[in-house]
């Protein structure tokens, strides 16, 4: 089940901290471990967790030159239909991340529904009105590391729905205001979700083993400052 922060917007705290703190998320997955053995470097194995805080977690990203030479988005297949029950990655987000559940037509139409979109504190009430945003951008995978992974790698990133995170249904009008830059370069309108922001972009740069650059670095130590120092539970990805 994909959880975000959104949706303490709509759940009560109680119900969102129980089902985060639930014993069937506890169990799953490998026992997790510490960043500093293995959300970065040789040691790094795909189906893993890790344990740490975010500020930890920046401090183990890498930090390299980015290059956006040979970059197409369509390098990055999406939107599967992965389980093949009619909805696409789009349409699986839209419906799970619903404040109101929409209907769900043929071919996995969308009709009805609200969604509160968490970057500009917009609420709609039309599918069409949403993207479906990549935290961490495709360009920006990309120019972080991407580039070097396989077809296989890039869709199944594209697509990534293990990862509650990765994916996040938003306002058409602040997913283009957003485009591929990076936080050094947008952040979201809505000032308290910033921290949430952050949050989730490190974790996908770890979860996938992608680079920062220095601007990128020096950007994130500087918004973390004013964050809590989450401890951040990540699945490795590769």
């Amino acid at each position: 089940m994909r959880v975000r922060p959104v949706l303490a917007a709509v759940l009560s705290a109680a119900a969102a901290t129980a089902l985060l703190a639930s014993p069937a998320n506890a169990a799953a997955g490998p026992e997790p471990r510490t960043v500093a053995s293995a959300a970065a470097g040789q040691h790094r194995a795909a189906g893993e967790q890790v344990t740490v805080t975010l500020r930890e977690a920046i401090d183990a990203l890498p930090v390299v030159e980015e290059d956006r030479t040979g970059y197409e988005r369509t390098k990055f297949r999406h939107w599967i239909d992965e389980d093949r029950n009619g909805c696409n990655t789009r349409a699986e987000v839209l419906i799970t991340e619903a404040a109101s559940a929409p209907f769900v037509g043929a071919k996995c139409s969308l009709a009805g529904g609200v969604w509160v979109s968490p970057y500009d504190d917009v609420v709609l009430q039309d599918a069409k009105a949403l993207d479906v945003d990549h935290v961490v951008p495709l360009a920006e995978a990309w120019d972080s590391g991407a580039s070097a992974w396989s077809a296989a790698e890039r869709q199944a990133y594209a697509n990534d729905l293990d990862e509650p995170r990765a994916l996040i249904a938003v306002s058409a009008k602040s997913n283009r205001s957003k485009a591929d830059k990076d936080v050094a370069e947008w952040l979201p309108p809505a000032v308290g979700y910033r921290c949430t922001y952050i949050d989730d972009w490190v974790l996908v740069k770890t979860r996938w083993g992608l680079s920062v650059d220095q601007a990128e670095t020096d950007a994130l130590h500087r918004l973390a400052a004013g964050c809590p120092n989450e401890q951040l539970t990540v699945t490795l990805a590769r």
